[in-house]
């Protein structure tokens, strides 16, 4: 338990303090936000505020994470090292895509399919790699079978589907993330709820792992380095709490795509190591929330040729457009995820009351 509050409380210090200098370093060299043309024309306001401040929150949790390994003397594990590879990877890639719209002047980065080729690049690694390294109970990060709470023993998968399945479980988690990244705060907060359940989570499954003697019997959790899972989501969550600090309303920096894909990789990251890859749409509803209203969007446009289902998509510029102020839409779209939160835990607990 030390190792864990010792990681989020490093990493929150150094988000509260690093982001500061960030916002003045990048603000000298010009590196500001551009702003579609498309979108809501209250956001051209933000023209030119510093982005690319998922890398001060992407730096922090890892120095956080091994501050905590060093502090309690005990080696870092295949799995948290996998999720942190995860997490820096997809943050990358958002980082380049962020750069070359700094560079050019423009509002667009990264070409799609480059985009999408990094993104599969760093998520089949990912996905390989964690069906690598049994531990010495034979257990390996990630699982062959398709989860819920724990793994369902029908949907055994080869392990080519394994790594599709994965790829598809991080492509759809890292862009709902992006999309939900259009409000100050928005993500931030958002992704700040689900990696603090996900601290509960594998704080509970450590205690009830089936690799420890008070946790054998049939309620137990096969899922490797529970523990050390626990110390990167605290690291992970720590780092969010200081970033928001400057990123909420009126927001003084933005993640970009430097932040909203590494998060949202994050978070597949977790899912498929604790056995929740289904539980996780849950956890994160508000972000599947405002992936399906672009798809409804879309869909909705192209069979009625031209009509909108909203006023505008994702989601929340649909509120924006009704004429609702940024921060009540921020607030309120929290509340919904804070609700999907304690709806996923419960269910997760649930489980293990009924055994």
């Amino acid at each position: 338990m030390i190792s864990i509050l010792f990681a989020g409380a490093v990493s929150m210090v150094l988000t509260l303090l690093g982001t500061r200098w960030a916002i003045t370093l990048l603000a000298r060299r010009g590196y500001g936000q551009e702003i579609r043309d498309d979108g809501p024309t209250s956001h051209h306001t933000k023209r030119g505020t510093p982005t690319m401040g998922g890398t001060v929150f992407i730096i922090a949790t890892i120095i956080g994470y091994f501050a905590a390994k060093l502090f309690t003397m005990t080696p870092p594990s295949a799995s948290a090292l996998l999720v942190l590879f995860l997490f820096a990877g997809m943050g990358a890639v958002g980082f380049l895509d962020d750069f070359i719209k700094i560079f050019r002047q423009r509002s667009l980065g990264l070409r799609s399919k480059a985009k999408l080729a990094g993104q599969t690049m760093i998520a089949v690694a990912f996905a390989v790699l964690a069906l690598q390294f049994p531990d010495e109970r034979g257990q390996s990060p990630a699982s062959p079978f398709i989860s819920f709470i724990r793994d369902i023993n029908w949907l055994h998968l080869w392990p080519v589907l394994v790594v599709i399945w994965i790829l598809l479980l991080i492509a759809g988690m890292s862009n709902g993330v992006n999309l939900a990244d259009g409000l100050d705060g928005l993500a931030t907060g958002a992704s700040m709820m689900v990696f603090g359940a996900y601290t509960l989570i594998c704080i509970w499954q450590f205690n009830q792992s089936c690799a420890t003697a008070q946790g054998v019997g049939a309620k137990c959790y096969e899922v490797r380095d529970p523990h050390d899972l626990a110390v990167v989501a605290a690291a992970l969550t720590g780092a969010l709490f200081g970033f928001l600090w400057w990123n909420a309303s009126p927001a003084k920096i933005f993640m970009g795509d430097t932040g909203s894909l590494s998060l949202g990789g994050a978070l597949a990251g977790f899912a498929v190591m604790t056995r929740t890859e289904l539980l996780v749409l849950l956890l994160g509803g508000l972000f599947v929330i405002i992936t399906a209203s672009v798809i409804l969007q879309v869909g909705y446009f192209k069979l009625t040729k031209g009509r909108r289902l909203f006023r505008m998509a994702p989601l929340h510029h649909h509120f924006e457009m009704l004429g609702w102020e940024q921060v009540n839409v921020v607030i309120r779209f929290w509340i919904i995820q804070g609700l999907c939160v304690v709806i996923g835990l419960g269910i997760f607990y649930a489980e293990w009351v009924a055994g």
